[in-house]
């Protein structure tokens, strides 16, 4: 499993949960366990994040965040995000440009430099190259 990396900046005085930025505004609802997080959630939800956080050991360290809504990952900022969904779990993040995938069925969102893009994974073996690689280049784009 991927390290927790250090997140610099600021950790709520309230929820104790890390961010970027000094007085962040967030939702102040404390992070999870796994173990807690993982206790309720369906079946698919594990494997696709453990498939995740083994293609992330051979990137860099990440902070994971689990909190009510999802599994956060986070250098100094998120840069990807996992929620589970009613049939597959989606994977979130953001490029510099928008791209295209079988598994992109939610239009790709523009906001200022960055592209959002939500990718829906049934399993994970939907975690092809090509969206490993994206992955990895969130992270890269992602502040330390």
């Amino acid at each position: 499993m991927a390290t927790l990396a250090p997140v610099p900046a600021w950790r709520c005085p309230q929820c104790d949960r890390q961010f970027a930025r000094v007085n962040q505004g967030h939702e102040c609802a404390p992070a999870m366990s796994l173990e807690e997080y993982f206790s309720t959630g369906p079946a698919w939800e594990k494997p696709i994040f453990e498939a995740v956080m083994a293609h992330m050991d051979t990137v860099g360290p990440v902070h994971v965040e689990p909190v009510s809504v999802g599994i956060f990952l986070k250098r100094a900022r998120s840069f990807a995000e996992l929620r589970p969904m009613t049939r597959w779990e989606t994977l979130s993040f953001s490029l510099s440009r928008a791209e295209s995938h079988r598994l992109i069925t939610r239009k790709v969102a523009a906001y200022g430099a960055n592209h959002y893009h939500w990718v829906n994974l049934r399993g994970p073996e939907d975690l092809d190259d090509r969206i490993l690689g994206w992955l990895t280049e969130a992270y890269l784009n992602s502040p330390e």
